[in-house]
């Protein structure tokens, strides 16, 4: 039985270029890019020219783009680092929307601890920030607002470009969490007006272990990591060589795959998926906006299920999908994400993530929209069966 990956927003299988341009440095071309001789040169030469690709990604400068080990990492670097480094004292506010990835609102959460005041800015119905919340929230004592430009959850589309200019006319700075709309969406940090962004080579088919924050050149950032003076002094470590060098094969595949209109493909098996899980299956809903959203990404709640039963039901009928984020698997209690926007709790548990991406095949959207209403209606009746019992 082949496997099908419904599951590409929590990561994806790296690209033939990625491994092939990763495998010199798991191999001869093992160096330490720190270093002044030859082996040294050698690996300074694979950063710098990964550092390039990312920095086209972002539509940014070389300087601007540090390397971290994962997206997680560069969204606390953002926050803890640019907030460390703040100059004025009256700025003691932070504003991040509630259905932020874990490791902005936790990293918001911990912040919260060390004296800084945040604020949870509210969805509407649909996922999208609540602009006129915004705009009431933001004030002269803001020092740092964090949206994500692409919900890992719902795929729902934040107008990050809209938003850009209120925090700047605020004089605050704004972090994108731009992690999973790499690869969907183009990136553009000057036209979103972003200090920070931050994204990740697992995402885009690249390899585990490296990501990437841009931080724009005005911009100063306490490391995390103290050490050594790599990544000009903001994040110390001897660089991930052959995750780093797949990054950079990877940013520029996603590039010339997403020009080629590679992810409209995606969208469009996203689009068949959802219409044939609402004809074929009752009592079905998407989570989010139809119109404003990522539509590789299809979250759906089927009433009256747990969603965690259907993912273990799809998963042995050989596809991979998820109720949530990554990130989240295995925390009790149902989507945050799903609650921010007004869901029920029960309806947030019934709710299931397919995710697909440019190595999904039409066959697989058929497989799924066939296997998928059975075991949606045998875990009703199961559900059924159980409250007649205890009734």
């Amino acid at each position: 039985m082949r496997r099908i990956d419904a599951d590409h927003a929590a990561t994806t299988r790296p690209a033939p270029e990625v491994l092939e341009a990763m495998s010199p440095y798991l191999g001869d071309g093992w160096g330490n890019a720190s270093s002044v001789h030859a082996r040294g040169e050698a690996a300074r030469d694979a950063v710098e020219s990964a550092r390039l690709e990312v920095t086209r990604l972002l539509g940014a400068q070389p300087e601007e783009v540090v390397f971290t080990a994962s997206g997680s990492e560069a969204n606390n670097l953002a926050l803890q680092g640019a907030l460390a480094a703040s100059a004025e004292p009256r700025r003691r506010r932070v504003l991040v929307s509630a259905v932020e990835h874990p490791s902005v609102l936790a990293t918001a959460r911990f912040l919260a601890t060390r004296g800084w005041d945040v604020s949870e800015l509210p969805v509407l119905a649909n996922g999208v920030v609540d602009l006129d919340a915004l705009r009431e929230a933001l004030a002269d004592d803001v020092a740092l607002v964090s949206v994500m430009a692409v919900n890992n959850e719902t795929g729902v589309l934040q107008p990050v470009e809209d938003i850009g200019p209120f925090v700047k006319q605020a004089g605050a700075l704004f972090h994108v969490d731009a992690v999973q709309a790499a690869g969907k969406r183009p990136i553009a940090v000057d036209a979103w007006q972003a200090d920070l962004a931050s994204v990740a080579a697992h995402k885009i088919r690249g390899p585990l272990g490296a990501a990437a924050l841009f931080v724009r050149r005005r911009v100063k950032l306490v490391p995390l990591v103290h050490g050594g003076r790599q990544e000009r002094g903001r994040r110390a470590g001897t660089e991930n060589l052959a995750a780093i060098a797949g990054f950079g094969a990877a940013a520029a595949l996603a590039r010339t795959e997403l020009a080629a209109g590679a992810y409209r493909r995606v969208e469009a098996l996203g689009e068949r998926l959802l219409a044939e899980l609402l004809m074929r299956v009752p009592d079905t809903r998407l989570n989010g906006d139809l119109n404003r959203r990522a539509g590789g990404i299809v979250n759906v709640c089927f009433a009256g299920v747990d969603g965690e039963a259907l993912l273990h039901e799809l998963d042995r009928a050989g596809v991979s999908v998820s109720t949530g984020s990554a990130c989240s698997s295995g925390e009790p209690g149902p989507s945050h994400v799903l609650l921010a926007m007004g869901s029920r709790p029960e309806d947030a548990h019934a709710s299931v993530r397919f995710s697909l991406g440019t190595d999904t095949l039409d066959d697989d959207i058929t497989h799924i929209a066939e296997v998928t209403p059975p075991l949606v209606e045998r875990l009703r009746a199961l559900a059924g069966r159980a409250i007649e019992k205890s009734a």
